[in-house]
């Protein structure tokens, strides 16, 4: 890999090789034609002088500069398998960043809520418990739909959340895993809930219905149904709401319709939960045919992967020095552009899709690549079409991949860059570094150290 500095130290290798041949030239004709030395004597002063004026303590000092670059990346999570992607790095101009687990936690987390009475705001940073549940910015009051909301997502639940060595890990389906924080957010304690509210019955999540139904005892209420899952399928078992008082209205579909859609717009996956009080079914009967048409609405959940707070200061560093940031991820546009938005990459609002790219011919997409900066829905042959694309432009290119699909992309990019964790074997032989934390921060640190090197 000739990098440009290395091209730089070669070009100043032949002067200095040529000026070399001048001097030695004109000393040896002056002093054996003009002064009169013997050939051999003038020999020996040429080979001096020659051997002298080669710098060569440089090679050693670019490898011992390049070194010292590798053992700091490494300290931070950065660790380079190939000497001379050092300087390299020093010289990228576009950083082209997989979204899902590098510029975000990869922890699903409920950020938005919606009960009859209004909406709410959840704060806090992925499966932890910490945040708050705010309403026009001032922390939720009394609303008996919201603190239902917290135990539907408490109880009607088969996730097991737990902290490993300073990670969180999730037995089961993520999103299911985020409404743990969010119950704990509301003031509720599972163990303590499932104490006070034992199931005795449940219906699993199956993708062929796509909701989950758990059949509790309550105190003073006896039986009560509750149940969680796709806004479109509890809405039709659905004729009745919460009110903020505890009484049940009438359902108003058009007003939960259009609360969805507006989740949906921000990039959020939206779940329905619901509930049936003083419900009556035999122990073990329940079945997927058997959910009640005459369900409470208790309200909407948003949920969204959130960006890592280092990755937000990490563009903003990037862009500072320079450096664009671009996202490329399998998810939908729409939610590709609202962590975008997060993340200040790109308008906020454009993005391209992978059945857009697959309609552009080379000189389209080139010139698409210069002004967008998500690009959603897209492949490993996307990949490394865009990374072509942007080296076409003159820019020098980082690329982030983890599946075995991405190595032609990451061999391709003026550096590849594999994730640790989740990248498999053959990314990290493809590439010239592996992030050992698989965090975009890591990356503008890397960047920001092959600077230091290149200077």
């Amino acid at each position: 890999l000739e990098t440009p500095l290395l091209k730089q130290i070669k070009r100043f290798g032949q002067g200095i090789t040529a000026g070399i041949l001048v001097i030695s030239a004109v000393t040896f004709a002056f002093g054996r034609y003009v002064q009169g030395f013997p050939f051999v004597e003038m020999f020996q002063a040429v080979t001096a002088i020659a051997v002298s004026m080669i710098p060569e303590g440089l090679p050693a000092l670019i490898t011992i500069t390049l070194a010292i670059g590798v053992q700091r990346m490494a300290s931070r999570n950065a660790i380079v398998r190939r000497l001379p992607a050092v300087e390299t790095l020093g010289s990228v101009t576009r950083i082209c960043s997989d979204k899902t687990g590098t510029l975000t936690l990869m922890e699903m987390m409920v950020v938005s809520a919606v009960t009859a009475d209004g909406d709410y705001r959840i704060t806090g940073d992925g499966y932890d418990s910490e945040g708050q549940v705010l309403r026009n910015d001032q922390p939720a009051g009394d609303d008996n739909a919201l603190t239902w909301m917290g135990r539907v997502s408490a109880l009607c639940n088969d996730a097991e959340l737990r902290r490993v060595e300073g990670t969180w890990k999730v037995e089961g389906d993520p999103t299911e895993g985020a409404l743990y924080p969010f119950a704990a957010k509301l003031g509720l304690e599972r163990p303590r809930e499932q104490a006070a509210h034992p199931r005795i019955d449940a219906i699993p999540f199956e993708s062929e219905h796509r909701f989950m139904a758990t059949l509790h005892t309550a105190p003073d209420q006896g039986q009560v149904l509750l149940v969680k899952g796709a806004p479109e399928v509890i809405l039709e078992h659905c004729d009745r709401q919460e009110g903020r008082d505890g009484a049940p209205e009438p359902l108003a579909r058009d007003r939960w319709s259009e609360a969805g859609d507006r989740l949906a717009a921000r990039g959020e996956r939206v779940l329905a939960l619901a509930w049936l009080p003083a419900a009556s079914f035999p122990p073990g009967s329940l079945h997927p045919t058997d959910l009640p048409g005459n369900l409470v609405l208790l309200g909407l959940v948003g949920l969204l992967d959130p960006p890592r707070r280092e990755a937000i200061e990490a563009v903003k560093e990037c862009h500072g020095g320079g450096i664009r940031v671009t996202m490329i991820t399998g998810d939908h546009a729409i939610t590709a552009a609202a962590i975008a938005r997060m993340l200040d990459i790109g308008d906020g609002e454009t993005a391209v899709t992978g059945a857009e790219i697959e309609a552009m011919d080379t000189a389209t997409l080139q010139e698409r690549v210069g002004d967008v900066d998500v690009f959603a829905r897209t492949s490993p042959e996307h990949k490394l079409r865009l990374v072509k694309a942007i080296q076409a432009n003159g820019e020098v290119a980082a690329m982030t991949g983890d599946g075995v699909n991405d190595a032609p992309a990451l061999k391709k990019a003026d550096i590849g860059v594999a994730m640790g964790i989740k990248g498999t074997e053959v990314t990290k032989e493809a590439a010239e570094m592996v992030l050992a934390d698989d965090n975009f921060a890591s990356i503008a640190a890397a960047v920001r150290e092959g600077r230091t090197v290149y200077n």
